[in-house]
């Protein structure tokens, strides 16, 4: 269960046609991306972390209602990139952007950072016409202060309309998604009712045990593993799963597994159950871990690990 406060239909428009387009999602990291995904889809299938650039990919997430279907597009948030992952990463926010039929560009009331900074205007600013500003975790601040960013961001018309919403609380989504509707192209669905995502579920596992080594591991660590699953196969009442974890040295190796193998022990149970409630079954993990040295520089290894191939 998401959410006690349920999104309904955007607010219909008298003879309109049924509406179907794609969202990107994007911003700073850490303001509330995901979360916001996860909240407008009703699943939990962008990872959430307290650690920044915890999306590395374009995600996915379909929502549909009587007359309507959106594809928002969770993407990794933008910053100044310090090596080859952080430039891919940057590229595929962009493209998300440029391909996009409309841009939500969040941001965090709660930071002292303009709430628009650099990095994200000059992303934005081509794309001006089709985008608009989300104020995003209104539940933690006096009603007075986001009312003043909303005015002010209003003023500046950069945007074609300013929304203050709180992912946490469902506060303002039901607004959020009234503002969307007309700027949806029309046109017929391209995905059944019932699709959540257009990604495999091969994806959607190696993110859940991505998300754990973030949230047990230190500040390094999760920026240098990397995840891929090697097998994932469906048996009677179980699921196997066997996965790689791979970092760029020995060092981290060590870590990741941990004293007597403790750290991977906790990586894999709190995997498994997640995974086991994602999918609805019993699941059997296997973890190993590799070094890939330099893989975040190597543009072949990036491609081997389903990075560059999103760029």
């Amino acid at each position: 269960m998401m959410s006690d406060r349920e999104i309904n239909p955007p607010a219909p428009i008298a003879s309109e046609e049924s509406r179907f387009g794609f969202v990107a999602v994007c911003g700073r990291p850490n303001v509330g991306k995901s979360s916001l995904v996860n909240r407008l889809v009703g699943a939990p299938l962008a990872a959430v972390t307290p650690k920044a650039q915890t999306t590395r990919h374009r995600i996915s997430g379909i929502f549909t209602a009587p007359g309507i279907q959106i594809v928002f597009h969770d993407t990794p948030g933008l910053h100044s990139p310090r090596n080859l992952l952080g430039q891919a990463m940057v590229a595929v926010a962009k493209k998300a952007v440029a391909d996009a039929d409309v841009v939500l560009v969040v941001t965090d009331c709660t930071q002292r950072a303009p709430l628009v900074d650099d990095d994200t205007r000059e992303v934005i600013l081509p794309h001006s016409n089709k985008s608009v500003l989300v104020i995003n975790k209104i539940d933690l601040v006096e009603r007075n202060l986001w009312e003043e960013l909303k005015e002010k961001y209003r003023n500046e018309q950069l945007f074609r309309a300013v929304t203050p919403v709180s992912a946490a609380t469902g506060e303002g989504l039901q607004e959020l998604m009234d503002v969307l509707r007309p700027l949806i192209p029309v046109g017929r669905p391209m995905y059944p009712e019932d699709d959540i995502s257009d990604l495999p579920m091969r994806f959607f596992v190696g993110e859940i045990i991505r998300e754990q080594i973030l949230y047990l591991t230190g500040e390094e660590l999760p920026y240098v593993t990397a995840v891929t699953v090697e097998e994932f196969r469906e048996r009677p009442n179980l699921i196997y799963i066997r996965a790689d974890l791979h970092v760029e040295r020995e060092s981290q190796k060590k870590i990741l597994i941990g004293r007597r193998g403790e750290m991977i022990k906790k990586i894999g149970i709190a995997s498994r159950t997640k995974l086991e409630s994602f999918l609805d079954a019993k699941v059997h993990l296997e973890l190993f871990v590799k070094v890939s040295p330099h893989w975040t520089r190597d543009p072949q290894k990036m491609k081997e690990f389903g990075y560059s191939e999103r760029v």
